[in-house]
């Protein structure tokens, strides 16, 4: 396995990368996308609403928590989740500049 040698490239080089590994997955998206739907925490619906086995929900939530993009609290035996206002529109900030960028000052390419 190569070493991707992330430590010559920015920081916001590495966070872009970082945050769109998460929205590399279809699953994450659907799970963030129902989280944003329900406007408030969720907890045990994300089985039936997106139809992955628990352990396979468990582990997308836990990648998308480590980034996170979701926050999750205890709430007596089970976690419910929540989006992390700050970091998702830290994220909106960086993709939106990043994608941003004006593409018509490249006209030297055909």
């Amino acid at each position: 396995m190569g070493i991707t040698k992330s430590e010559i490239f920015t920081d916001q080089q590495n966070e872009i990368a970082l945050i769109a590994k998460a929205f590399g997955h279809p699953a994450r998206v659907a799970i963030l996308q129902h989280i944003f739907k329900k406007q408030t925490c969720i907890c045990g619906d994300l089985v039936q609403e997106i139809g992955l086995a628990q352990p396979t929900i468990s582990q997308h939530l836990k990648e998308l928590k480590n980034l996170g993009l979701i926050k999750g609290n205890v709430e007596g035996t089970s976690v419910c989740y929540c989006i992390n206002k700050e970091k998702w529109d830290e994220a909106l900030g960086l993709f939106k500049q990043f994608l941003e960028q004006d593409s018509d000052k490249n006209t030297k390419c055909k």
